[in-house]
């Protein structure tokens, strides 16, 4: 091959197809005042008792949010951040605190309330997800340790009784599903109640299984449901989501470099006939 399409070629691959480097979601792009959150806005052109769909982004990722206004007060669904740490007060005025009592990593945090499709991720391309950081909020671990007025305390009187927090991560790509990865948050199931369990510390989940993603969809799921789903807190925090963009396939990017290269070669013998003439 002529020497300056070989150089040409090589070029082109380096440009087209760079070594892709781990990217990290850690919420600390996103400005909080101290011990605070951020839930969701309301547009006032939105009508009332309807979802205001909106997100925020970190790293390669846009996490989705949903905030109704219902005329007197507002509810929000899917993506929430936050920076609050209080471990000890119980119920749903206290949805927005970490159990262990610190993010992960640097300040803040992701907060997921999952209530049927609200909590997804959306990446901006396609990335293989190496995992992230995962823990209970206060919320749901003071209601699984002693119950609320909602829900029962996991074991029930006894200890006994076989409760259960699960979420569930599906990988999608394209709109279709790829592969599916459960995370117990709390799991009572065992024969030996010694090593019943409330996950209460940064938890790493292999996202690895997955494959090659656009997207995520999160679900949540427990032993203690009725007619209108879940009673558990259906919450989990999240720190320092991991993912690597993937590459262009190898035939669209020998493709682009040629086209490169054939574009320099070109210029080049213009630039000959020019002299000549």
């Amino acid at each position: 091959m002529n020497s300056k399409l070989s150089a040409l070629t090589l070029l082109g691959l380096t440009l087209v197809n760079p070594v892709r480097a781990a990217v990290v979601s850690d919420f600390e792009n996103l400005a909080l005042a101290p011990n605070s959150y951020w839930a969701g806005t309301t547009d006032p052109s939105v009508p009332l008792y309807t979802p205001n769909p909106g997100g925020f982004n970190s790293g390669l990722a846009t996490f989705s949010n949903q905030m109704t206004d219902w005329d007197g007060f507002t509810s929000w669904s899917g993506w929430a951040y936050s920076n609050m740490t209080d471990s000890v007060t119980p119920g749903y005025e206290n949805q927005y605190s970490v159990y262990t009592g610190q993010a992960q990593g640097g300040n803040n945090f992701g907060l997921a309330y999952v209530t049927g499709d609200s909590a997804r991720i959306d990446f901006s391309g396609t990335v293989r997800a190496d995992g992230f950081y995962l823990t209970n909020t206060t919320y749901a671990v003071l209601s699984m340790l002693s119950g609320d007025s909602f829900a029962k305390k996991f074991g029930g009187t006894s200890g006994n009784d076989a409760d259960w927090l699960k979420l569930t991560v599906t990988g999608l790509n394209g709109g279709a599903a790829s592969s599916s990865i459960d995370f117990y948050l709390a799991d009572y199931r065992f024969g030996d109640n010694s090593l019943d369990y409330i996950v209460d510390t940064w938890e790493w989940l292999d996202l690895s299984p997955l494959g090659e993603i656009d997207a995520m969809q999160f679900a949540m799921s427990s032993s203690d449901s009725g007619l209108f789903g879940m009673n558990t807190p259906g919450y989990f925090a999240m720190d320092n989501l991991t993912v690597t963009a993937v590459p262009l396939p190898a035939a669209v990017w020998f493709m682009a470099s040629g086209l490169l290269a054939l574009r320099g070669f070109g210029r080049g013998r213009a630039r000959k006939n020019a002299v000549i003439d």
